[in-house]
């Protein structure tokens, strides 16, 4: 009878161990089963619903620091000592993969960093949403690019780029075989083999600096966002490649705007003797 239960408070004792140190998944980065949830107003999976479908989505429906938003002119505040954008990026292998609600081109260990108040952040992935999901001043764009960083500890930063209808983007045209490889795809992933994130244009020194979210499930907040100034400019048919991805009847897959709530939001303009220096 003692070995009995010796043996029990054993596997009792086993079981809490495994429990304490078997690793739990990370619920901070972006859910990549289209399955799960979708862009239809209104609809069961839809971005009214998502923070009900798992309870580790609840930041969706109940965050305060919640992304997109409008960045309004009123409310934000210009300043020059966030200082420029220190990129380090390299060119690296890359995959292609149509999410189902989006399409990510995906570097193989990260494509190089970017440096914000003295911490890296590196480069891991980049996608696009149609139309956009940032708008300025109330106006929203044909695209929206994000470069989605991480650094060691697990902090995320997101560089945005809006895009306008308008000549055709290099970045995207460098890609466009590839793009149309895996436009009837679901949930594939291609190789693109090297691609240097060096060719994706700011064009601009100015940015946007607020802290948001994820602006897909599961939302996670205390995002570092940066959207930059100047819009860019794509083509309509650049545009259908990236759309392409969206397997729903909504045509876009765009989040609604979020309440800005009470977070500052900043414009970083450098100062005049900064003027001549190149981006």
């Amino acid at each position: 009878m003692e070995k009995l239960m010796a043996t029990q408070v054993l596997l009792l004792f086993g079981f809490f161990i495994v429990l304490i140190f078997h690793p739990q998944p990370a619920t901070s980065q972006e859910v990549e089963n289209e399955r799960e949830f979708n862009y239809e107003t209104g609809g069961e999976h839809g971005p009214e619903r998502w923070g009900e479908i798992h309870s580790e989505w609840s930041s969706c429906k109940n965050g305060s620091m919640q992304s997109p938003v409008d960045l309004l002119n009123e409310r934000v505040e210009v300043v020059s000592h966030l200082g420029r954008l220190r990129r380090s990026y390299k060119p690296s292998n890359s995959t292609l993969r149509n999410r189902g609600h989006d399409m990510m081109l995906k570097w193989e260990g990260g494509a190089g960093s970017l440096n914000i108040n003295g911490t890296e952040y590196v480069l891991n992935q980049c996608h696009w949403h149609s139309p956009s999901e940032h708008t300025i001043n109330g106006r929203s764009y044909a695209l929206e690019a994000h470069m989605v960083h991480q650094s060691a500890d697990g902090k995320i930063a997101v560089v945005g780029i809006m895009y306008t209808i308008g000549r055709p983007d290099s970045f995207l045209a460098s890609l466009t075989n590839r793009l149309r490889a895996i436009g009837g795809t679901s949930d594939i992933e291609r190789a693109a083999g090297v691609v240097d994130p060096r060719h994706i244009k700011f064009g601009s020194r100015k940015y946007f600096r607020y802290i948001g979210s994820l602006t897909v499930p599961p939302c996670t907040e205390n995002v570092l966002w940066t959207i930059v100034n100047k819009v860019r400019t794509v083509t309509r048919e650049q545009v259908r490649l990236l759309r392409v991805a969206v397997h729903d009847d909504s045509d876009t897959n765009a989040r609604p705007l979020q309440p800005l709530n009470s977070r500052s939001m900043q414009l970083f303009r450098p100062d005049t003797d900064l003027n001549n220096q190149t981006p």
